[in-house]
């Protein structure tokens, strides 16, 4: 038996039909791609995404987007550098929006930053510049 995966790829930051429509923001340092294989790239946006969806569990957000996991809608864009991401980081924290920064370790290196899902409108101001991870 085949199984036929229909997937759409769209730009994360244009405006939904529907503004209230929770989405999760998730970046990952495009810059890894240089000397990371793309399994260990791909691994840090699971651990970030893991790592914030288990510390927001209780989150009236996070239930309702994980009621229907066969429709969670996510956004992986790329960032470019270490600095940038921390930078971002910060911003987001100064605008109390909930998120992890993943830390990969052993080399203490900041790589993903999963933010925990909200509302469209509430949050794509901050991810606007950037572009779908490629």
């Amino acid at each position: 038996t085949t199984l036929l995966y229909t997937i759409k790829f769209e730009d994360c930051t244009d405006i939904d039909s529907e503004m209230t429509s929770l989405v999760q923001y998730v970046l990952v340092r495009s810059d890894l791609s240089k000397t990371w294989p793309l399994g260990a790239i791909i691994a840090q946006a699971c651990h970030g995404c893991t790592a914030i969806i288990y510390q927001y569990r209780d989150d009236e957000n996070v239930i309702k987007y994980t009621e229907d996991v066969d429709n969670m809608h996510k956004c992986v864009l790329g960032i470019d550098s270490e600095e940038k991401m921390r930078d971002l980081s910060e911003k987001l924290k100064i605008n109390d929006i909930h998120h992890k920064l993943w830390i990969e370790q052993p080399e203490n290196c900041a790589t993903c930053i999963a933010v925990k899902p909200y509302p469209k409108n509430e949050v794509k101001k901050y991810f606007n510049k950037f572009k779908l991870l490629n």
